[in-house]
């Protein structure tokens, strides 16, 4: 191998290894986020499911525009209801009836 080509597999390698890191290092710190809300995911989950009178399905951690928020699918008869909770105060923001699943949708297309 001349020199040039064991440089360029090296260079390459070092950019693959470090693409690897920031990734890896991204997704954990998406991860860790919740560890600073001010609401438990178990207690979105219970006011959620008071304020949809049913059962949650689904629960998500996510960035919004009102800020961190749970967005969490509650099941109540026939109906399925998207309740986003505020990750810290604890209080619904918005409450709309999930007329087609669009997870399901998702998964389809992946």
């Amino acid at each position: 191998m001349s020199r040039y080509s064991k440089l360029s597999v090296l260079v390459l390698a070092l950019a693959a290894v470090g693409t690897a890191a920031y990734a890896a290092q991204s997704m954990e710190n998406d991860a860790m986020a919740i560890a600073k809300a001010k609401i438990p995911l178990a207690q979105a989950v219970t006011t959620a499911e008071q304020h949809a009178n049913g059962k949650a399905a689904r629960a998500e951690y996510e960035k919004s525009k009102q800020g961190w928020v749970y967005d969490v699918e509650v099941v109540s008869g026939a109906k399925v209801f998207d309740v986003k909770v505020d990750a810290d105060k604890g209080t619904v923001i918005s409450s709309a009836e999930d007329k087609a699943d669009h997870d399901d949708d998702q998964d389809k297309q992946d």
